[in-house]
């Protein structure tokens, strides 16, 4: 079923590459991560859904996969640039709890919105604080060559490394902008692989270090964990393009120290042979910011009714490299499009094994499972390949069973839980609403009863007191629901 060439475009080239990987048969991807001092926003979470498909494709694709996702506890400054404060250790005291509660407590939520998005568990959740003597090993490793130190910190040369900036193409792209000056660094974009503890103060998260008491800076932390879990080179890395300007610039000096120095026409002396980024998530009116009081987090979707998957469906209805635009009724027409195709996998029934080995061949779908294979092959092309999935759905007069083995193996591709859901899973109350289901099917009969005796005004009347709790009367729905609570 998985015959199609396999590209992937690599920012680091900025074209699309055949993917040939390290070790035969394997592959190691690394995804950056959280930072756990407040809740991922959706715009967030969508770096994680793109990472997600990667990883169901190179399954898809008959490899072994090996993903190793972070999660930053320490060293991530407000300012992604060496400036500002630990952000760890500012929300610890603004809320005055322990930085280590802080960060059980948003790692929970995170993995909480994994879960519900239908993200496969990596291989290894890597967190930063576990990988401390590694990185102090790395940093010792590299120091002589190519860093320097300072009252602030120990500060890496880039100038030491051959082609730095080319990920974020720097000079073009004026990528160094961002990166605020430190008095006596060498270089501008020179920045702290160890941060030192101001004289006089003492953080929360801190080690001793051969360059004095402090923490690591954010971008070790992601070199060190990646080559010791995966190890240098590894196929893939993965992040928001965000951090395409200067944090994995900034991963990518520190691996070429650590490997050779040698320059980036070779991919491999990267620590990745390929580099990958998904775009933004834009929403207009400023909520996506974590500093705008409710931003646009999961929860906030579920509160207003919607099923969290319909925001999974809203991500791959655009390539994950397009810009994607969030608005309440961009998610609407997504729900709407995955009740649909919910309703249609409903009606699908198991086969055996057997039989599902086969089905890929069968001559009413052969020709869509070949459409699915190249979308998804050609840069996880995921609006095309979910068009297929809608086309193998609406096949008639077919075997269901052949038909669920067909889409068993797409939805493993895209993970939107279709042969797991039914239309009641759905009905997500709102936060507020406290009208049960028994009494909104109890209400439903007696309108049902009353539309039959054409007391129309009862059955008006009967729908405006479930409106007046929340719930929405779908008369005429094609898609049968018949209902739904609104916020």
């Amino acid at each position: 079923m998985a015959d199609a060439p396999f590209t992937l475009f690599n920012s680091l080239t900025r074209q699309p590459e055949p993917f040939q990987p390290v070790h035969e048969g394997e592959a190691r991807v690394y995804t950056c991560g959280p930072t756990v001092y407040n809740y991922p926003h959706i715009g967030n979470m969508r770096a994680y859904v793109f990472a997600d498909v990667l990883g169901r494709t190179l399954s898809f694709k008959g490899y072994k996969l090996t993903h190793v996702i972070n999660i930053t506890d320490v060293g991530h400054l407000t300012d992604d640039a060496d400036a500002g404060e630990d952000k760890m250790e500012q929300m610890a005291a603004a809320k005055a709890q322990s930085i280590w509660d802080i960060a059980k407590h948003y790692t929970e939520a995170y993995w909480a919105d994994v879960k519900a998005l239908n993200i496969r568990q990596p291989a290894h959740w890597s967190v930063a604080t576990d990988y401390i003597e590694e990185m102090l090993a790395f940093a010792a490793g590299i120091a002589d060559k190519h860093c320097y130190e300072l009252d602030s910190g120990l500060y890496f040369d880039v100038s030491t490394v051959d082609d730095y900036g080319h990920l974020a193409r720097a000079v073009t792209e004026e990528g160094e902008a961002r990166i605020a000056a430190v008095e006596g660094k060498r270089n501008a974009a020179d920045f702290a692989i160890w941060r030192k503890t101001p004289a006089g103060e003492k953080r929360q998260m801190e080690w001793d270090s051969p360059w004095g008491k402090g923490a690591p800076g954010w971008h070790l932390e992601c070199s060190v964990m990646s080559g010791k879990l995966l190890g240098f080179p590894f196929d893939i890395h993965t992040g928001g393009i965000d951090h395409r300007e200067i944090h994995h610039p900034n991963e990518i000096a520190q691996n070429q120290a650590f490997c050779c120095s040698d320059g980036l026409d070779v991919a491999a002396n990267s620590g990745a042979r390929i580099w990958m980024h998904n775009n933004f998530l834009v929403e207009r009116s400023g909520k996506m910011s974590k500093s705008s009081g409710e931003f646009l987090r999961l929860q906030l979707l579920i509160d207003k009714g919607y099923h969290p998957l319909a925001y999974r469906m809203m991500c791959l209805q655009a390539h994950y490299r397009s810009e994607l635009e969030f608005s309440w009724d961009g998610l609407g027409a997504a729900l709407t499009r995955l009740k649909r195709m919910v309703m249609q996998a409903e009606r699908l029934i198991d086969v055996d094994e057997a039989e599902a080995e086969t089905a890929s061949a069968h001559p009413k779908f052969a020709a869509l499972v070949g459409k699915f294979d190249s979308a998804i092959s050609d840069d996880l092309g995921t609006p095309i390949a979910l068009t297929a999935l809608e086309e193998v759905l609406a096949v008639k007069k077919v075997d269901a069973g052949i038909k669920r083995a067909i889409v068993a193996k797409m939805d493993a591709v895209l993970g939107l839980g279709l042969l797991a859901l039914n239309r009641t899973d759905f009905r997500i109350r709102p936060k507020g609403v406290e009208t049960s289901e028994a009494e909104i099917g109890k209400a439903l009969e007696r309108r049902k009863q009353a539309r039959a005796a054409k007391d129309f005004a009862a059955s008006d009347a009967i729908r405006d007191e479930l409106s007046a709790c929340g719930v929405d009367v779908m008369d005429g729905d094609p898609l049968g629901w018949e209902w739904k609570l609104t916020g």
